[in-house]
């Protein structure tokens, strides 16, 4: 995803490879955050949104959901989207705790952008 992005970030600043120019470099000059970090927030986001539903909302029974009767392909597993938010969430280092003080949640999942 970030080698995708890099290209797009080179192309609109008119460089290239060759030229050499850091990637942080480029990211000062355009302005903007990793597109990961931005995934990162988006998600984190949205879990902070499905958390402070009730827990009889539509989008919480996902949550009890049995995965254990799911057969699956061969290979390793997939990973689910709490294990995602788990990692998100220790990257971050945040706590579970603050999620229902929507306003806080926010500032600190927010990713600011460079410019």
């Amino acid at each position: 995803m970030s080698v995708a992005e890099m290209r797009m970030l080179r192309w609109m600043c008119g460089n290239m490879r060759r030229d050499k120019v850091r990637n942080e470099d480029i990211r000062i000059k355009i302005g903007v955050a990793s597109i990961e970090e931005k995934m990162r927030e988006n998600r984190l986001r949205w879990f902070g949104h499905v958390r402070r539903r009730p827990t009889d909302a539509p989008v919480r029974r996902v949550e009890r959901i049995k995965l254990g009767q799911v057969k699956r392909a061969h290979g390793r597993p997939k990973k689910t989207w709490m294990e995602v938010i788990r990692q998100d969430i220790e990257a971050k280092g945040l706590s579970e705790g603050i999620l229902l003080e929507r306003n806080e949640w926010r500032k600190l999942i927010h990713v600011p952008d460079l410019a």
